[in-house]
């Protein structure tokens, strides 16, 4: 399976609005501009997360989009599943023998439950540091 600018650009976008929940709108310039993307392009994404219920456009001067839906209850999952489609790792398993059938649900089954797992509220709140905390290293 691999994720395509349009599943990276989408999760980026709907991370950058979560960091702001609260706050009021944010234009999608002010995101393009943060994350270094084209507002073109989030322009392209914002239609399936609007009509998803993810987000909503709010029309004005301080206009822009904010999060319809709160941050802790949409994971990385519902993002990528509507920007990319199903999570799939091998199209046609029906035709592999049985130990590879297993092998590719069992990878498929593990990237779902990250994916679900994974909620837009962590990712928003995550910090470089929070990678580091479950290693103790020693020299």
């Amino acid at each position: 399976m691999k994720i395509s600018t349009k599943g990276r650009y989408g999760l980026t976008l709907m991370i950058s609005l979560a960091k702001k929940e609260g706050s009021g709108c944010v234009s999608l310039k002010t995101i393009a501009e943060e994350n270094g993307l084209s507002d073109l392009y989030l322009e392209q994404l914002v239609g399936p997360l609007r009509n998803a219920g993810l987000i909503k456009s709010v029309r004005g001067a301080k206009g822009g989009y904010q999060l319809r839906t709160p941050a802790e209850e949409i994971t990385a999952g519902d993002i990528i599943r509507l920007l990319e489609g199903p999570i799939t790792i091998v199209e046609g398993i029906e035709s592999e023998p049985p130990a590879q059938q297993q092998l590719w649900l069992r990878m498929r089954d593990a990237v779902k439950e990250v994916l679900d797992e994974t909620t837009l509220k962590y990712l928003a709140n995550y910090q470089e540091k929070d990678a580091l905390e479950g290693y103790m290293f020693y020299i």
